[in-house]
């Protein structure tokens, strides 16, 4: 059985700013039916064998029962709490999966090409797309029977790119360097044109 984090005890009655939900509309947050929802939260160590929360559940603010007649009718699940195990269990929102078919979309559209775009696939995710999605997206790609995988940002590159440019521009200042007098620093208001230099008129410079 998976344990679960626990959390800040919470008071007898349930926060007015947080969202408590039945089981069943629980579980159509994330697209499956209460039965299905109510195996994952017990798995996850919050219900006992008859469905009810278990005592640490309740005190830790995972569940609130009402004083009602109705056993199951009286529990209430907080969503926020309940969400991020249901998460761990590898479930998503509603909402997440259609934003993830969505972008699933998009990438393949920009695969086959488009005049009208420029951008590949890649760039595209590595842009605009939540960094949470990738995994979840390549799945999705997965499961269409797509070739296409978004790789992961690649952040070490971009930076080694840009210190191959710096490196350049050293070396060619370098040697710009080596052709005038010596003595003479290059960028103190002088212009370099073949192997002549000219004074730009600028002030400061040493020239020695």
């Amino acid at each position: 059985m998976q344990s679960f984090s626990p959390s800040s005890p919470s008071s007898s009655s349930p926060n007015s700013q947080q969202i408590w939900l039945t089981l069943t509309e629980l579980g159509r947050h994330f697209g499956i039916s209460a039965v299905h929802c109510g195996h994952h939260l017990s798995q996850a160590g919050l219900r006992d064998k008859d469905g009810l929360p278990l005592p640490q559940a309740l005190d830790q603010g995972y569940a609130y029962k009402r004083p009602e007649q109705n056993a199951n009718r009286s529990v209430l699940w907080n969503y926020g709490h309940c969400s991020g195990i249901l998460q761990q269990q590898g479930l998503h929102s509603v909402e997440e999966q259609r934003l993830v078919e969505q972008w699933a979309d998009l990438l393949e559209a920009l695969h086959m090409g488009s005049p009208a775009i420029l951008l590949t696939p890649q760039e595209m995710a590595d842009s605009d797309m939540p960094h949470h999605l990738r995994d979840c997206v390549n799945q999705c790609l997965a499961a269409r029977g797509s070739q296409l995988r978004i790789r992961k940002k690649d952040t070490q590159a971009g930076q080694a790119s840009g210190t191959e440019a710096a490196m350049g521009e050293s070396e060619e200042r370098n040697r710009l360097q080596g052709e005038l007098s010596p003595g003479v620093p290059i960028g103190c208001g002088l212009s370099v044109v073949g192997r002549k230099t000219s004074r730009a008129g600028t002030t400061g410079c040493p020239i020695q």
